[in-house]
């Protein structure tokens, strides 16, 4: 119930019809619909700087180690293909988390997804590296060695020019993996 006031309104927040009408409610929303509602802001950051300036915290960026070590990263997918260089780039602890996996330790991530998809990838195309301080995000485009494309954002957390975790998004399951890992290399 509203009591005018001399300077503005009073609530009366015991009135149980009141409590009704103004109770929060519980939404449950997927994490497609998330992904998707974050990936436009992070288009519109990217594409109006305006906007982004006047939340993002201060500061330049990533720094210049943080963005060598997360390339250095996506170069081990395509170019070496060899687990040590990428070893050496995650932190002990390091967790990997996407829509099939939740924060699985480093060799729960070699085994689940480096040695299970590094014969499909050819070549990962880096659209936008962008972050600050220590924590950043990356999408990408990946062709595999069968002709296909998925499309990926990942949000990368970094602790002494260390991968600490990162949790990949990725579509629909006729997409990635699937489109990776349903056939053999090299077809």
């Amino acid at each position: 119930m509203l009591t005018p006031l001399s300077d503005g309104w009073q609530i009366d927040a015991s009135n149980s019809k009141f409590k009704e009408k103004c109770a929060m409610r519980k939404t449950s929303i997927s994490r497609r619909t998330l992904l998707e509602a974050g990936a436009c802001a992070l288009a519109a950051a990217v594409t109006i700087p305006e906007i982004a300036s006047a939340h993002a915290e201060t500061g330049s960026g990533l720094s210049p180690k943080n963005e060598e070590t997360i390339r250095k990263y996506y170069a081990a997918w395509e170019k070496t293909k060899d687990w040590r260089p990428v070893d050496v780039l995650l932190a002990d602890d390091f967790t990997f988390s996407s829509p099939v996996d939740d924060h699985i330790s480093k060799s729960a991530f070699k085994k689940g997804c480096w040695d299970t998809q590094i014969a499909f990838i050819e070549q990962l195309d880096l659209k936008h590296v962008i972050g600050t301080g220590n924590d950043a995000f990356v999408m990408y485009i990946g062709h595999t060695t069968n002709g296909k494309t998925f499309r990926n954002v990942e949000y990368l957390r970094l602790k002494d020019q260390q991968l600490e975790a990162i949790e990949c998004y990725f579509g629909a399951q006729n997409n990635f993996p699937s489109a990776v890992s349903k056939q053999k290399p090299g077809l």
